[in-house]
């Protein structure tokens, strides 16, 4: 009777650690899933991808019009403060000129 009680409690917990066990690698494969999830989002963010040829040309010709663009603007600028300068210095001497007479 001893016996039969002893291994009933060794049973039990028998029991009560499997049962400690699969909860333990339950969590660890949840925990494992998420790992590897942010592992593979972390790798598709931080590894180089070679550009294509389509996209290395669109994005030159993008950017070489962008510097056409801005070299347009600075050209009419340079103009129109050119411009300005010009007029100034005109009514300047004209200024001048009609004092001198």
């Amino acid at each position: 009777e001893q016996d039969v009680k002893y291994k009933t409690q060794s049973a039990k917990s028998l029991d009560t650690t499997i049962s400690e066990i699969s909860s333990d690698r339950s969590t660890s494969g949840t925990e494992l899933s998420a790992v590897d999830e942010f592992d593979a989002k972390l790798k598709d963010r931080c590894v180089a991808k070679p550009e294509t040829y389509e996209e290395r040309s669109k994005r030159r010709a993008d950017e070489i019009n962008g510097l056409k663009e801005a070299l347009n603007v600075l050209e009419s600028e340079a103009s129109l403060v050119q411009g300005h300068s010009h007029r100034h210095h005109r009514r300047h001497a004209r200024g001048k000129s009609l004092i001198a007479q």
